[in-house]
């Protein structure tokens, strides 16, 4: 009597590599385009994002697009709609009063607990980060300055321990990075340039408190610098804006 041989070990397959080039990396890479284009203000607020589009331009699958464009909307930088698809969102007046007062909130709430757990370590690390942005300001680099105070405020939020609050600190500033990009003034962020600095002062000095009243001050200031005038919507040349 024949024994029955036994069926070969199934193994995965490994992943096809097809049109979505080298996956998980090179998705990372098309957010980050598609994110400094907004903040840089290369993609216009209301422009559509049509996922065919975006798939010819960057050599990917309509599905990866489609993902990258789910995430971007889940830090507000883009608006999905039923029907029309996506595009890059367009802040009101009342979106950014919105935005600017929960950072009020969490951001003011934050700073007695970094000023009490900060180490001159991170504190040094701080004023790299404010010395980094005043360089990228006089450079008139300002997606860059506008995306450096982003990450000065996120790692401050991290510097709490909140891990929770700080992951919500950095999506109001990534909300925050499109709303003075469109409606900010060159060349200046809203705030004075050593304000970073003078922040940081307080942290080495253990005041809790009147960190969180410099930063409400700082908040206020930026926010009160924004010029809010509606843009006529306009389909952007992709092609042109990536380069490809």
């Amino acid at each position: 009597m024949n024994q029955r041989q036994p069926e070969p070990e199934h193994r995965p397959s490994s992943p096809r590599r097809g049109k979505d080039g080298d996956g998980a990396e090179r998705h990372e890479a098309i957010y980050r385009s598609i994110s400094d284009a907004i903040i840089e203000h290369r993609l216009k607020p209301g422009a559509r994002l049509r996922e065919d589009a975006l798939s010819e331009v960057f050599g990917v699958s309509r599905t990866g697009i489609r993902k990258i464009l789910q995430r971007l909307a889940l830090e507000q930088l883009v608006t999905l709609t039923p029907r029309r698809g996506a595009s890059v969102t367009r802040p009101t007046a009342d979106e950014a009063k919105d935005v600017f007062d929960a950072r009020q909130m969490v951001e003011c709430g934050l700073m007695p607990e970094v000023a009490r757990r900060i180490t001159a370590e991170e504190a040094s690390e701080l004023r790299d980060m404010a010395r980094r942005e005043r360089e990228a300001l006089r450079a008139g680099e300002q997606s860059t300055a506008i995306k450096l105070s982003a990450a000065f405020h996120e790692r401050l939020a991290q510097l709490s321990g909140n891990a929770t609050l700080a992951e919500f600190v950095g999506r109001l500033c990534s909300r925050s990075s499109l709303i003075l990009a469109v409606y900010g003034n060159a060349g200046h962020l809203g705030c004075e340039s050593h304000d970073h600095d003078d922040l940081i002062g307080y942290f080495e000095a253990g005041n809790g408190e009147r960190a969180a009243a410099f930063m409400s001050r700082h908040l206020k200031a930026i926010e009160a610098s924004l010029s809010i005038i509606e843009e006529t919507e306009e389909a952007p040349d992709l092609h042109s804006i990536f380069g490809r």
